[in-house]
């Protein structure tokens, strides 16, 4: 039995259920209506709901057979502070807040899978369905695992999937080890002494300063990251001063750093640290930064890496399958649920027709064409891991 084909038999109801999620967008631990909607549609399936995971998290479970081994099928709900352009029906009717990352269609695409295993049952043993608030640098991951999410809910593996625009509907895309980036986000606040634009030589410029440190910064993956390693510093914010003839008391900058070790990471924050502060010392100022971890990497297990794309390519052909996909600078916080249980992160294809512009971009919309693709991967690795008794 191919899911797909099953699912497509109920993808205009999840059609309508993904549209409705994109037309009332709620962003991290904000999303009530949304977590109801989940809970009350999951226990319509006959789904046992297990509600207020991590604040607004919901967590389904569903058993068949005699088996014990449990498996975790992962969705986001949350949306982003940013405001919609879109002019179509199901546009965002909150201001400022829209679905501009598809978590819209993956929780849609977790509950089409929930209802095909519910009502076939062609696994043994025990799916948790876990609908994870908060992704967006909010925590929402930890916030499930603090709340005993694997203690509550043991699984052997966990998997979870995010839509790709410009990889064709009907595609997928993984790799085995590092697939998304660390992040971090930091802050660095420089102390100087203000005075007169004028008389430059009675003050401690700290605008000097800080472009001495963005520029020296640029030489930390340069000439301290291992070629073979891959990392990005990007200083995207400096803020400084309020009027022409004055130099600042203070400057402030902002920005994230990414990459595929934790080490990486670690190396990353201690030459930051050093240089901001060896800088501001010979500059007469001082410098503090604020260096906080957003995620860890997302590193899918060998093993499981190979299950869900052996899935895949029995669902769509081997050619649709990309096991190689280089691994991406973007970031996800499914990866701290990847560092409790093996498991595996996929993509699976968006188009590139219109809405299909890059995530977290005011036109983008998720295709509901992928709809039992995404659905269909999930329910698909469940039988594979959990296949029926003979």
């Amino acid at each position: 039995m191919n899911p797909i084909e099953h699912i497509r038999g109920f993808h205009d109801q999840l059609t309508d259920w993904r549209r409705d999620f994109h037309a009332h967008p709620e962003t991290g631990f904000e999303e009530h209506r949304t977590s109801a909607l989940v809970a009350e549609r999951l226990e319509a399936m006959g789904i046992e709901v297990h509600r207020n995971i991590g604040r607004t998290g919901v967590v389904g479970v569903l058993r068949s057979g005699r088996g014990n081994r449990a498996i975790g099928l992962r969705a986001d709900m949350d949306a982003l502070d940013m405001p919609e352009a879109n002019g179509f029906a199901h546009r965002s009717t909150v201001p400022g807040k829209m679905h501009g990352c598809g978590h819209d269609g993956h929780t849609t695409m977790l509950l089409g899978a929930a209802r095909y295993l519910a009502e076939t049952k062609h696994f043994d043993g025990i799916v948790h369905f876990i609908f994870q608030p908060a992704e967006e640098g909010q925590g929402g991951a930890q916030a499930m695992i603090e709340d005993g999410l694997f203690e509550r809910f043991p699984c052997d593996a966990v998997y979870g999937l995010h839509n790709r625009p410009g990889l064709p509907v009907g595609h997928y895309a993984i790799r085995t080890g590092p697939m998304m980036a660390g992040c971090a986000f930091f802050d660095l606040h420089i102390h100087g002494k203000g005075g007169h634009g004028a008389r430059p030589e009675s003050v401690v410029d700290p605008v000097v300063c800080g472009a001495q440190v963005v520029n020296a910064w640029q030489s930390i993956v340069a000439r301290n990251v291992a070629p073979n390693d891959t990392a990005v510093v990007s200083v995207t914010g400096f803020t400084a001063g309020t009027a022409y003839n004055v130099i600042p008391e203070r400057v402030a900058l902002r920005g994230t750093v990414r990459a595929f070790r934790v080490e990486t990471m670690r190396l990353l924050e201690e030459r930051m640290r050093s240089l901001a502060q060896s800088i501001a010392t010979g500059f007469g100022a001082t410098a503090e930064l604020d260096f906080r971890e957003i995620t860890v990497p997302v590193v899918n297990g060998a093993e499981q890496t190979a299950l869900i794309a052996d899935a895949a390519a029995a669902l769509v052909g081997e050619p649709h399958v990309d096991r190689n996909r280089l691994a991406a600078m973007g970031s996800e916080d499914f990866s701290y649920m990847l560092a409790e249980r093996p498991g595996a992160y996929i993509l699976v294809g968006n188009g590139s027709g219109e809405g299909s512009c890059e995530v977290h971009n005011p036109s983008y919309d998720f295709n509901d064409a992928a709809i039992p693709y995404g659905a269909g991967i999930l329910a698909a690795v469940v039988e594979r891991e959990l296949p029926p008794a003979p």
